[in-house]
């Protein structure tokens, strides 16, 4: 279980270091297609992958359910389409010469029937929802502190409000599930024990 702990962390760092390369990647004024649109979507993409073993992890501090079961599959759904979405905005940004012809690219894409609900506007939300259940589900057996899931909720939500608060954003998501670490580090941790007190 330590791997786990380390994919734990990697997850919200990676969009942490999203945030900070595209930062970077706009202080010039021009953000893609190049070195630095492409840095940022891997790092971001590389933290999604690092959630999917990161969320097995967590569901198994729980008891097997088909809720915990249903939990899990909901947000593997979101996380893989954010995953295409990561990925189509790679391609996109290898294909084009310039900004207006990734833009081009990018509206071509979701205008295919059915991709701008799947890929962009609403598939995507079930990872982060799935992930703030999973959380209030844990806080509920105390393997997670009550504010867990609230505080991964404003990290959720910060990026809404301006996509420069991506660094925050990811430091919040690791605040709030850090407290499971511990628990994730312990070699044959029983499901369902509560967090030690005191």
């Amino acid at each position: 279980m330590k791997r786990a702990a380390l994919f734990l962390i990697a997850g919200p760092l990676g969009i942490t270091a999203y945030g900070l390369v595209r930062l970077w990647g706009r202080s010039d004024g021009v953000y893609g297609p190049g070195f630095d649109w492409q840095a940022a979507h891997l790092v971001a993409l590389a933290g999604m992958v690092c959630f999917v073993p990161a969320v097995l992890a967590l569901s198994g501090l729980l008891p097997r359910s088909r809720w915990r079961d249903g939990v899990v599959v909901l947000t593997f759904v979101g996380l893989a389409a954010t995953m295409v979405q990561f990925g189509a905005d790679i391609v996109e940004g290898l294909l084009a010469a310039d900004r207006a012809e990734m833009s081009a690219l990018a509206a071509d894409f979701k205008d295919i029937p059915g991709v701008e609900v799947a890929v962009y506007d609403v598939v995507p939300q079930l990872f982060f929802l799935g992930l703030v259940v999973l959380a209030g589900m844990l806080a509920a057996r105390r393997r997670l502190p009550w504010w867990s899931a609230p505080l991964l909720l404003v990290g959720i939500v910060l990026p809404v409000v301006t996509l420069d608060l991506l660094p925050i954003a990811g430091l919040c998501m690791l605040a709030a599930l850090a407290p499971a670490l511990p628990a994730l580090r312990q070699p044959g941790e029983r499901a369902g024990s509560p967090m030690p007190v005191g």
